[in-house]
């Protein structure tokens, strides 16, 4: 008996206490397609992207084209010139790897200048949800993006329009 009026003691405490959070919700997607600043990090990174990627194909068929021409010339070729263009186009192919890597690998250039430009925008919107947070005393605010478990949350719950009133872009 007693434990029982224990257990129930503390499941109202519970419940009286899940009941007192405040939630809310954000849409990332939403917030970011309307900052600018963020269109303008897109369009520097897809150029900076295309860019090298040019760099790193014009590597590569230089590699094939060395490889091509050793195939049509390797019947002529004495074993010393054969290693020799092996050699070349091994080289070659492993320097277009390492361009590939030194650009689009996890550590690689892409990725630092995706850091340094869209990472404060980032901090940014993390402090206005946060301030947003704090104001208005939400426990937890959750990106709809992220969390694919939402099958639906009423509208009234969402704060996107809000944060970007707070950054200064009213929507």
């Amino acid at each position: 008996m007693r434990k029982s009026i224990l257990l129930s003691i503390m499941l109202f405490a519970f419940t009286m206490g899940a009941n007192a959070q405040k939630f809310a919700l954000i849409y990332m997607e939403y917030i970011l397609k309307n900052v600018p600043a963020y269109e303008r990090a897109n369009e520097q990174l897809n150029q900076v992207s295309k860019r090298w990627q040019s760099e790193v194909e014009t590597l590569s068929k230089e590699a094939e084209t060395l490889y091509k021409n050793y195939q049509s010339e390797a019947v002529f070729l004495s074993a010393e010139q054969k290693t020799k263009k092996e050699n070349e186009v091994v080289e070659k192919e492993k320097a277009a790897g390492e361009l590939k890597r030194k650009y689009f690998g996890p550590e690689g250039e892409l990725f630092k200048k995706r850091e340094s430009l869209i990472k404060p925008i980032q901090d940014e919107i993390y402090n206005a949800v946060k301030g947003i947070a704090e104001t208005k005393g939400y426990s937890v605010i959750i990106d709809r993006a992220s969390a694919s478990s939402i099958i639906f949350a009423s509208p009234q719950i969402d704060i996107s329009n809000d944060v970007l009133a707070k950054l200064g872009y009213s929507n």
